[in-house]
């Protein structure tokens, strides 16, 4: 991303508040994660020493330390681990998914599926378009993770042709996985009932499937937000060390272990990083957060991808979407950044806000401001 920002502006600052961006939004998704594992293992095992520190369970910040420890070490082991521990995830939470559809299938047809709650400002419950983008902006946290391939494009075979099939076809595949999900889920518990349960998944396998251990979905939830711990890792870790290789950063980051052939430092400095993110924001603060840097991003690179196909045209031999994808992706970025901002929880934004000012005095103290090659980040 912040190579196809380079390529379309010119401007190197621009580039590193894209790259760093695209990094602090899968930081702070990681963070999210490890919070989400820790109260479900949490749940499963019930630590508790009795105290509290910045106002969250001590349980819950030390189970998320370890947790962020063990994908460090995954990361570092290699590509070939963490695929095949992100395989294993990916089945395990795509089961848990079909599990709940399959359960639960049986009871669709049983709510009203536009049926739309009453809150200050709408007593009459009707489906608004500012509603539509406030679910809108929740569900796209759902979809984190597709960026990601980018930064991996470069280990696979035909990139031209395999990538937009494969980016194009996971979220046709999850949209529909989602939307099930999602119907069955207000079929089998009633919205209101839904929205307050600390488990909704959970809850909706119980009253549909009384028979299925509490405990497998339990471990089911942590696979699935391990899945996407583990990949926006593997993407800051690769994300970083492009970065150092084009002069964006510090050069030491760009450096490869020895053995196990990993950028150890960047993925070390990631560790570092989320680690003392467990301490700042709740899951709801954070996931807001992730959600805006993100789509910052993308309304800079839909906006980057019409400069170049005005300027450069179609690129023989790839794949080459029509411009009005871009132009539809930049106004739908900032109709939703808006909604968001104008919502009541300013704590999202302000930390979104926090992230993107230090990236731009980051940028001025240590960046080196020369134009970066051709390498992908």
């Amino acid at each position: 991303m912040a190579y196809a920002t380079q390529r379309a502006y010119g401007a190197p600052w621009l580039s590193y508040l894209v790259g760093l961006t695209v990094l602090s939004s899968g930081l702070a998704s990681i963070a999210t994660q490890a919070k989400v594992v820790a109260e479900n293992l949490n749940t499963l095992v019930g630590f508790d020493f009795g105290f509290t520190v910045l106002s969250s369970p001590t349980e819950i910040v030390l189970i998320g330390v370890v947790f962020l420890l063990l994908l460090d070490g995954i990361v570092f082991r290699g590509i070939t681990t963490s695929v095949w521990v992100n395989t294993a995830f990916t089945v395990v939470s795509a089961l848990g998914l079909l599990l709940v559809i399959a359960v639960g299938a049986r009871f669709w047809g049983q709510a009203d599926l536009f049926e739309v709650p009453k809150i200050p400002g709408n007593a009459h419950g009707d489906l608004t378009l500012g509603l539509l983008l406030q679910g809108s902006i929740l569900t796209f946290f759902s979809f984190l993770g597709f960026e990601d391939m980018l930064n991996v494009a470069e280990e696979v075979e035909r990139p031209e042709r395999n990538m937009p099939i494969g980016i194009i076809g996971a979220m046709l595949t999850a949209s529909v996985i989602y939307m099930a999900v999602a119907i069955t889920a207000v079929s089998v518990v009633p919205w209101a009932e839904l929205a307050s349960a600390p488990g909704p998944l959970k809850l909706v396998v119980e009253r549909a499937a009384p028979w299925f251990p509490a405990v497998g979905f339990t471990v089911i939830t942590i696979a699935a937000v391990s899945n996407t711990a583990l990949v926006n890792y593997v993407m800051g870790s690769r994300l970083l060390y492009g970065m150092a290789q084009q002069g964006l950063i510090p050069a030491v980051l760009g450096t490869v272990h020895i053995t196990r052939r990993t950028p150890h430092i960047a993925i070390g400095a990631l560790l570092v990083v989320v680690v003392a993110m467990q301490f700042v924001g709740d899951i709801a603060q954070l996931a807001s957060a992730t959600v805006l840097l993100l789509l910052v991003v993308f309304a800079l690179v839909n906006a980057a991808l019409i400069v170049l196909k005005l300027r450069e045209g179609d690129i023989p031999g790839c794949f080459n979407a029509p411009i009005v994808v871009p132009v539809l992706g930049v106004l739908i970025c900032l109709a939703m950044i808006a909604a968001r901002i104008v919502q009541a929880d300013w704590y999202g934004p302000a930390l979104t806000l926090a992230l993107l000012v230090a990236i731009m005095v980051l940028y001025f103290v240590t960046a080196k401001a020369k134009t970066p090659s051709a390498a992908t980040t």
